[in-house]
């Protein structure tokens, strides 16, 4: 039984599911995801085994006539039919095989000198030059959010943000510790020294949308206190508003309206909360930089900078390129694509998505 019978299959059971009166209620957006998920991949299909059929009778075709002037216009409608095919099989593999979803995000790209003092912070100096030259070839928004320098003008960490379409997927595999071998300009004997940056990549978090639930949420009303005279407050306007999830109260009174301070107290209490989530988030944000460039130790390595040999090495993809030189003045896309066509190999030998 082929995959495309399953799928057939799997689709018909969805389709009799939603039609029936008995459906689960509480399933039927899965189902309806699933469901129209399923009809893109069977229509992609079709179009594929359609334009099969079509290529193979005008193969066919092509052998049987003996017209010369007919057998070019064959063999020219067999080369478009055969571009068609690829675009169409590369659109089904994009659809069973999705990329990362992340991967159009802009990011903030945090680089930390590892070990080797001074010659690694001046190692972090360059991969700001490197990165920001690549960023600006691809024509991205480059700026630096927060640095640490040394007086010899290196970084001891330096967060860059870089703004524009697909930067997650070209940088995303840069993570990591990067090990450089070269003669310090501290050095006075001569001596190569191995140092090393931790360089942590990370999508940029989209505009945080914050919804309050009423069931969330207690509110109590009381008097407004005061220092006494014609403006006391005589009736309950004063509000209390305690947000049960996370404990947060707020409390407001400054409007005479119950409507008017509940409004505002809303609003600080909306402040609050974002400031909280934001807060999480950078936690978050903490947590996977660990999780991406490990402890910094140099056998951590993901790429290897050999100044003396002008030689860079990516353990990643396993490519030795001779061109250090040009490589460090952003000169990257060989590795960068080699990184990109991995992934996307990858993803093709996992299980479809279905």
């Amino acid at each position: 039984m082929s995959v495309w019978t399953d799928i057939q299959k799997r689709y018909d059971e969805l389709t009799q599911e939603l039609a029936s009166p008995a459906s689960d209620g509480s399933k039927r957006h899965i189902y309806q995801k699933e469901h129209s998920y399923l009809s893109t991949l069977l229509t992609k299909h079709a179009e594929i085994t359609a334009l099969q059929s079509k290529l193979a009778q005008t193969t066919e075709q092509a052998k049987e006539n003996t017209d010369l002037e007919l057998k070019e216009l064959f063999e020219s409608e067999i080369h478009e039919l055969n571009q068609q095919l690829v675009y169409l099989e590369n659109q089904l593999e994009n659809l069973m095989y999705p990329a990362d979803p992340l991967n159009d995000r802009s990011v903030f790209v945090e680089i930390r000198a590892g070990t080797g003092g001074q010659e690694a912070a001046l190692f972090a100096g360059d991969l700001v030059g490197m990165y920001t030259i690549y960023a600006e070839r691809q024509k991205w928004k480059v700026s630096i959010v927060s640095a640490s320098q040394t007086d010899l003008k290196g970084f001891r960490e330096v967060i860059l943000s870089i703004e524009g379409k697909g930067v997650y997927g070209h940088l995303k595999f840069e993570s990591g510790v990067h090990r450089v071998q070269r003669v310090p300009r501290t050095e006075t004997q001569g001596r190569i020294h191995t140092s090393t940056a931790t360089i942590a990549v990370l999508p940029e978090a989209e505009e945080v949308e914050l919804s309050i639930s009423p069931s969330d949420l207690r509110i109590d009303v009381f008097r407004s206190g005061g220092a006494g005279g014609q403006h006391v407050n005589t009736t309950d306007s004063a509000v209390r508003i305690t947000h049960l999830p996370t404990g947060l109260v707020v409390s407001c009174q400054d409007e005479r309206s119950q409507h008017k301070n509940k409004a505002k107290g809303m609003k600080v209490l909306q402040s609050r909360l974002l400031a909280l989530q934001h807060q999480k988030q950078q936690e978050e944000m903490s947590k996977k930089r660990k999780e991406l460039v490990g402890t910094g130790e140099r056998a951590e390595k993901v790429r290897t900078y050999n100044f003396p040999q002008n030689r860079v090495t990516d353990h990643q993809v396993d490519i030795t390129l001779k061109s250090l030189d040009r490589f460090i003045e952003g000169d990257i896309d060989e590795i960068i694509d080699a990184l990109r066509a991995k992934e996307y190999e990858d993803r093709k030998k996992q299980t479809p998505k279905f």
